[in-house]
C-alpha cells in the first residue's frame, strides 16, 4: 500500500493499546502527535489540520490510507487515536456532535421492533432522540432507576437490544453500578452503552467495569473551552467497530478537520482542568448544602449522595457537574439565576468558565413536563458546571444572587 510520507506522521503513531504503561497526562499529551523522523517527514510537534477534501493517489488500484475526508482525515485519525488511549479502547470514531455519534448508534445496532433499556435520567437531546426512532422506526424504550440494577434486569424483553446508560446523569447526577449492570446485560447477550460525558475519561473508564460501548459529547469536558461541537465513541469490538465506521462515513456524521485540531489541543490539559473543576466543585456543593435558600443538592462528592459509596468505587473522582433545588419555584430559580454576575447563564457544560442552567426551560424543555416530572425535573432545579476560576470569586457571586431573592 503506498502512502505519501507527509502522513507517515499520523501512521507510524504507536498504538494506543501498547502506551497503557505511560500516564493518562502523558498520553493526553501524546497520542497521536508522535514525531515521525524518516525522511521527507515534516517532524511535526503539533498535528497539522489537513484541509482537504480528497487525496491523490499515485497507482489507480492502491488508493493508500486516505482518499476523502469525509471517510478518513489525517487530524481525526490522529484524534481518533487518542480517543481510545484515553478510554483505554482498542478503537475510537470521531462525530460532529455528540448526539450524531448517538443516531450513528441507533442507526447501526437498532432496527424496527427492538427495545431498548435506558437510565430515566438520561440527557433530554438522548430521550428526545428515541422518540424519534419510536415513533418513526416502531421500536420501545423502557427508563427505569438504574440505580438499582434489579430494575434493569426486569425491564428486559425478548426484543431487547440495548442497555444505555449515562453515570453520572444529566441533571440529577444519578450513579448506576456500571459492573453489575454489564454482567446481567450480558447473561442475557445484550450490548451496554455508557455516556460518560459528565466525567469524562479522566475520572472514568467504562469499559474497563464492563460496558461495551462509551459514547462522549466531546463538546464538554474533553474539549473543555465552549468553542467545539464534537462527539466520540470508543469501544474494543472490531466487528462493532467496522459496522459504526461504515455508518461514521455513510451518514457523513463527522468532524471538520479544523475541530478535531481543537480538541487535540484541549486534551493536553484535560487532567489540569478535571482536577480544577472537581476541587472547585466539592467546595461549591459544600457551601450550597449548608445553605438556607436551598432545598437539596445534587454532587456525588458529598457524602449525602445516596451512590457516594458505589461512585468512590468505579471512578477516581467526582467531577464539575452539581445540581440543586432552591426553597421556591421557578419564580425564585429564574430570579436567582437573572441575578448571577460571574456565572453564564447558557446551555452546556464543561468548559473552563462556570455555566449555569435551569433544566426545565433549558436543556430539557424538548422532553414533555410529564417526562421532566416523571424523571424529578422540578421547576426548582438548577444544575451548575464549575469551571476553573478561583471558587472564592464563584461562591461570592452566589451569595449575591441568592442574597436578591
Amino acid at each position: 500500500m503506498v502512502i505519501y510520507s507527509k502522513f507517515k506522521l499520523f501512521i507510524n503513531i504507536l498504538n494506543p493499546m501498547s502506551e497503557q504503561n505511560h500516564s493518562f497526562d502523558t498520553r493526553s499529551i501524546h497520542v497521536g502527535e508522535k514525531p515521525d523522523f524518516s525522511e521527507g517527514s515534516k517532524n511535526e510537534v503539533v498535528a497539522p489540520i489537513y484541509l482537504s477534501s480528497t487525496y491523490a493517489r499515485k497507482e489507480v488500484k492502491n488508493p493508500g490510507q486516505f482518499q476523502y475526508s469525509r471517510s478518513s482525515n489525517p487530524t481525526r485519525f490522529a484524534l481518533e487515536k487518542r480517543y481510545a488511549s484515553l478510554e483505554q479502547t482498542k478503537y475510537a470514531l470521531g462525530y460532529a456532535s455528540g448526539l450524531a455519534a448517538e443516531a450513528a448508534l441507533l442507526f447501526t445496532l437498532i432496527k424496527p421492533g427492538d427495545h431498548i433499556v435506558g437510565f430515566d435520567d438520561l440527557y433530554g437531546g438522548t430521550k428526545r432522540l428515541f422518540n424519534i426512532w419510536k415513533e418513526k422506526y416502531n421500536i420501545t424504550v423502557s427508563l427505569v432507576d438504574a440505580t438499582r440494577p434489579d430494575l434493569v434486569e426486569e425491564a428486559i424483553l425478548p426484543e431487547t437490544k440495548l442497555v444505555w446508560l449515562e453515570t453520572p446523569t444529566n441533571p440529577l447526577l444519578k450513579v448506576c453500578d456500571i459492573a453489575a449492570i454489564s454482567e446481567i446485560a450480558h447473561r442475557h447477550n445484550l450490548l451496554v452503552i455508557v455516556d460518560n460525558t459528565f466525567l469524562s475519561p479522566y475520572f472514568q473508564n467504562p469499559t474497563v467495569l464492563g460496558a461495551d460501548i462509551v459514547v462522549h459529547s466531546i463538546t464538554k469536558y474533553i474539549a473543555g473551552h465552549s468553542d467545539v461541537i464534537g462527539g466520540a465513541i470508543m469501544l474494543n469490538d472490531k466487528d462493532l467497530y467496522e459496522q459504526l465506521k461504515f455508518a461514521q462515513n455513510s451518514l457523513g456524521v463527522v468532524p471538520s478537520p479544523f475541530d478535531c485540531y481543537l480538541v487535540l489541543r484541549g486534551l493536553k490539559t484535560l487532567s489540569l482542568r478535571m482536577d480544577k473543576h472537581e476541587s472547585n466543585a466539592i467546595a461549591i456543593a459544600g457551601y450550597l448544602e449548608n445553605h438556607p435558600k436551598v432545598a437539596r443538592v445534587y454532587y456525588p462528592g458529598l457524602p449525602s449522595h445516596p451512590q457516594y459509596a458505589l461512585n468512590l468505587k468505579q471512578t477516581k473522582g467526582f467531577g464539575g457537574m452539581i445540581s440543586f433545588e432552591i426553597k421556591g419555584g421557578e419564580k425564585e430559580a429564574v430570579q436567582f439565576l437573572e441575578s448571577l454576575e460571574l456565572f453564564t447563564l447558557a446551555e452546556s457544560l464543561g468548559g473552563v468558565e462556570s455555566l449555569i442552567e435551569h433544566p426545565a426551560l433549558m436543556t430539557h424543555a424538548s422532553i414533555t413536563k410529564k417526562e421532566r416530572e416523571q424523571a424529578g425535573i422540578k421547576d426548582s432545579l438548577i444544575r451548575v458546571s464549575i469551571g476553573v476560576e478561583d471558587k472564592t470569586d464563584l461562591i461570592n457571586d452566589l451569595k449575591q444572587a441568592f442574597n436578591q431573592i
